[in-house]
């Protein structure tokens, strides 16, 4: 049957429609596609068969059944291209579009194109009968506009509008995306932006070009502008002076270019600048210098940018947790790994899971955390039972090999070949520490010998740096020995730990450094711990509460629980006074000047020490 044949069958009602769709098309004239074409109305012949310029969201209701001859034409790349320029000259020829427009909606419309090859009946004519489709059916023009943006079709059908079918009844929205491809903004992402921020596209002449430009006058360069509205259109909404210049202000203070962080920011994300605001601010108070800042950001964009600082907000939460003190958590960002930080906390987070199902003692795992944590952020573990399996161990003496070395820990990575380790007697790692402690005078085989192997941690040349250190700072290699012995968790601290308290201990304290052998375990505690006691004790001196002959380690070897019972509570006022210049005290401490800073502070002692690691 013939179009003719079929169009004659159309009821009057229809014949009503197609004189309104001339009509419409006769107004049709708009400068949207700044054409100097001529307009030219479709002439409908009175038999139209369809109420397209009546309809709201459907595009064609023209139901013509798809013979099953079609399905190798419509599915064919021929097909498509003859549908294509049959839809390209509509658009361009009889619908007056600028060109570019026309190409872009043909081009990049295959849902819509199936859909006009439905009704193509001539497999070998499909352009012609196309054009004849199209001249007598008006199609929607929102639904190829939409899918050229890069929406999908379930977006797509969403969007159309209720009341409307021909692009020139929306000039603003033409026009918007106009200026947003026009400066460069990639059509896939205008689509987009559409569906994220529609109120950008209503914008009068001129108003959306202007919001552009006003970013790069911020110092952005346009590329740099492109990738910033295509990932936060919202932005185009607010004031150009709002939260993302105040953070383009504040990374130029840390000497970070404007167009940084326009190039770290991806398609795929959202962000919230306000937060990231925030996230600057914080960083700032926790004491770093700006080159500091400048360098952290450059080497770690993902502190601002993943989750728009959430996740670092995240990580300083756990390691808050953890028990870490400011100065820890700064000079950790200092010292961050080359690691991704969503992956440093998910590799933290398998760390102690692994730990934890070895079952190794929460006591160990926390100082573990503390000593090796960048270890622990840095491995993405195999699963326990795989490393027990391919060691060929057990959890008890797996738990004694990273107690022994945490650095053990990066042979068990993902993508690592793990081997069966020796028998314990045949264990080199053991008999290198078995043979340093013989140099201290412990005898193989002995039970000294088997308690030190469980107290010393790390390997045999760890703990020989450590032996060094302590004869270099002036002490006999005998004294060293006997000190050891008396207190083996000397040994465990690292050099660096080891120089500061001896430090502290000689020029801030002024004691003789062989008072250490008398009292080793001076160096089991933190700096943070013996200032804060010996602060408070030299305000009970003052208030004649205690004898002013204490030895050092009388005051430092008890509990904070039995500190306070038997000192801080002697006076009335001891547990008000505490509350003063401990903040004060971890940094300006010296000698007699205990007593000038005992009046200043704004820590509760008992809550701070409760902190505090022994």
């Amino acid at each position: 049957m013939t179009h003719l044949q079929k169009f004659k069958a159309s009821s009057v009602l229809k014949w009503v429609s197609a004189v309104s769709a001339e009509k419409h098309l006769r107004s049709s004239k708009s400068h949207l596609f700044h054409t100097s074409r001529a307009f030219h109305p479709v002439k409908f012949p009175f038999w139209h068969g369809g109420r397209a310029c009546l309809c709201t969201k459907p595009s064609l209701l023209y139901g013509c059944s798809t013979p099953a001859s079609q399905t190798m034409s419509q599915n064919s790349r021929s097909a498509r291209t003859q549908a294509q320029a049959a839809l390209l000259d509509y658009l361009h020829c009889t619908r007056c579009f600028h060109f570019i427009d026309a190409e872009q909606m043909s081009m990049n419309s295959p849902t819509f194109l199936r859909k006009l090859l439905k009704h193509v009946e001539n497999e070998q004519e499909i352009r012609q009968s196309m054009v004849k489709f199209l001249q007598y059916h008006p199609i929607n023009e929102f639904e190829p506009f939409f899918e050229s943006l890069g929406l999908k079709q379930s977006q797509v059908s969403q969007l159309l509008p209720h009341n409307l079918m021909f692009l020139c009844d929306n000039p603003l929205l033409v026009e918007n995306v106009r200026t947003l491809c026009d400066y460069g903004i990639p059509r896939s992402y205008v689509g987009k932006m559409y569906m994220e921020e529609r109120e950008i596209f209503g914008y009068g002449n001129g108003v959306l070009g202007s919001k552009l430009l006003a970013y790069e006058d911020v110092g952005l360069s346009k590329a740099g502008v492109v990738k910033l509205v295509a990932t936060s259109p919202s932005l185009l909404i607010e004031d150009v002076k709002g939260e993302f210049v105040k953070v383009i202000e504040e990374l130029k203070n840390l000497g970070i270019e404007s167009d940084w962080i326009t190039g770290q920011l991806s398609e795929n994300n959202t962000y919230d600048w306000s937060r990231m605001l925030g996230v600057l601010h914080f960083f700032g108070e926790m004491g770093y210098s700006k080159e500091e800042l400048g360098r952290l950001f450059i080497s770690h964009p993902e502190l601002l940018l993943d989750g728009s600082g959430n996740t670092a907000f995240s990580l300083i939460a756990l390691l808050l947790k953890l028990g870490f003190a400011r100065n820890e958590i700064i000079t950790l960002f200092l010292q961050f790994p080359e690691v991704i930080i969503g992956d440093f906390i998910e590799n933290m987070r398998q760390s102690l899971t692994f730990l934890i199902e070895i079952g190794m003692e929460t006591e160990q795992i926390v100082k573990i955390v503390h000593s090796h944590l960048q270890v622990l952020g840095s491995c993405s573990l195999k699963r326990p039972n795989s490393v027990l399996a391919k060691l060929n161990v057990g959890k008890k003496r797996l738990c004694g090999i990273i107690k022994e070395d945490p650095n053990q820990l990066k042979n068990w990575v993902f993508g690592s070949k793990i081997s069966p380790l020796p028998k314990p007697s045949r264990d080199p790692r053991l008999m290198q520490k078995t043979a340093f402690l013989m140099t201290l005078g412990f005898t193989e085989g002995s039970d000294e010998m088997k308690n030190a192997l469980k107290l010393f941690r790390g390997s045999s040349l760890e703990l020989q740096e450590r032996f060094d250190c302590l004869v270099r700072a002036g002490l006999k290699p005998a004294d060293v020995s006997n000190m050891i012995k008396a207190a083996p968790q000397v040994l465990n601290q690292s050099r660096d730990m080891l120089q500061k308290k001896i430090d502290f201990f000689v020029n801030s304290l002024g004691f003789p450094l062989e008072s250490l052998l008398e009292f080793p375990r001076y160096m089991s505690y933190t700096i943070e711990r013996v200032k804060l006691r010996l602060l408070m004790y030299e305000w009970l001196k003052d208030q004649e509460k205690v004898i002013p002959t204490l030895a050092l380690s009388t005051i430092l070897v008890c509990s904070e629980k039995v500190f306070a019972l038997q000192y801080v509570n002697r006076h009335p006022k001891g547990p008000e006074v505490t509350e003063h210049q401990l903040a004060v005290s971890l940094t300006a401490f010296h000698g007699r000047d205990l007593q000038k800073l005992a009046l200043k502070g704004q820590l509760h002692y008992s809550r701070f020490l409760a902190q505090q690691p022994c």
